[in-house]
């Protein structure tokens, strides 16, 4: 294969940014941990929960979000729901799916999480973003998230 090898300037962005993609993700998950005693995925799920309709979701739909598997979200929604933070409902439109569902308590847990995940956003990455940077930095990561598969 005839690959087009990376210049120095293009070599230093990718390490630079492959490790903004290690430190900045484990950095933050430690502070909700310690903060909250919830997971990334754990915020993730409860958080989407929070905006949508009654707290209502399909899981197929929130595991396409998150960029998982319906089987490993099933999972991790079976956990969460022995803690009582979210509940599983039939899905009316896919027999073999269900409806995600955030529970009073995971409700309580995520609006105590909130403001400390906030904070920890805040002072990790966006205190270190001019208004201009941070303009750029949506635009490219909108643009790359968003190319197709």
């Amino acid at each position: 294969m005839d690959a087009a090898w990376l210049s120095e300037d293009e070599e230093h962005a990718w390490r630079a940014f492959r490790r903004l993609l290690i430190a900045l993700p484990e950095r933050l998950s430690r502070d909700l941990a310690r903060d909250s005693g919830l997971s990334p995925a754990d915020y993730e799920v409860l958080s989407t929960l929070s905006e949508k309709p009654n707290r209502r979701w399909a899981l197929k739909d929130l595991a396409a979000k998150m960029e998982w598997s319906r089987s490993r979200l099933s999972h991790h929604a079976t956990r969460m729901q022995a803690r009582r933070l979210i509940d599983k409902e039939p899905d009316p439109q896919d027999a073999r799916g269900c409806i995600l569902h955030l529970t009073d308590d995971g409700f309580r847990v995520l609006d105590e999480a909130a403001p400390h995940h906030v904070v920890s956003v805040r002072a990790r990455f966006l205190d270190h973003l001019n208004p201009d940077e941070l303009a750029v930095l949506r635009k490219l990561s909108t643009r790359i998230a968003d190319l197709p598969d």
